[in-house]
């Protein structure tokens, strides 16, 4: 079965994780120093905040497959749709390491299939070094980062 997926980027993550955990009656599944992931059954939603872009607001919505086979009949969906897909295996992106497809929508919303293949520790690609953290830079360098997370990296 898949799961919704939204990911806002928010001023202060400590005030939003205290609004969204007393909407959503319980804790985030993950929770990190600039980011955190509710997992919820009721509604059946992947909800993530982060302070990882620029803008704030809805980063990207999605649709989370639980199946490869669920992933690629999402990809033939899309491929019948009027845009450009970006296509990202084995990528490495909030926290969580996933094979995944990106499409813009006509509104310029971006929006991400994917299928989550495990956890790893650092929110983009590598071990963030002290400059890269200090600057909030998600995923790396604008000239080298993958669409993780909608293309706002």
């Amino acid at each position: 079965m898949k799961r919704f997926h939204v990911h806002i980027a928010v001023r202060d993550l400590e005030q939003s994780k205290r609004f969204y955990s007393a909407m959503f009656g319980t804790e985030p599944t993950v929770s990190k120093p600039d980011y955190a992931k509710w997992m919820l059954d009721d509604p059946r939603v992947n909800f993530a905040i982060s302070q990882r872009h620029t803008a704030l607001g809805v980063n990207h919505l999605g649709v989370q497959a639980e199946t490869a086979e669920e992933l690629e009949d999402m990809h033939a969906n899309l491929g019948r749709a009027d845009g450009t897909i970006v296509a990202e295996k084995d990528v490495n992106c909030c926290y969580a390491k996933s094979d995944k497809y990106w499409v813009t929508d006509p509104q310029g919303v971006a929006w991400e299939s994917f299928r989550s293949l495990g956890a790893i520790p650092f929110f983009g690609a590598e071990a963030p070094d002290s400059a890269t953290e200090q600057a909030g830079s998600a995923c790396g360098s604008r000239d080298h980062a993958p669409v993780c997370c909608g293309g706002a990296c």
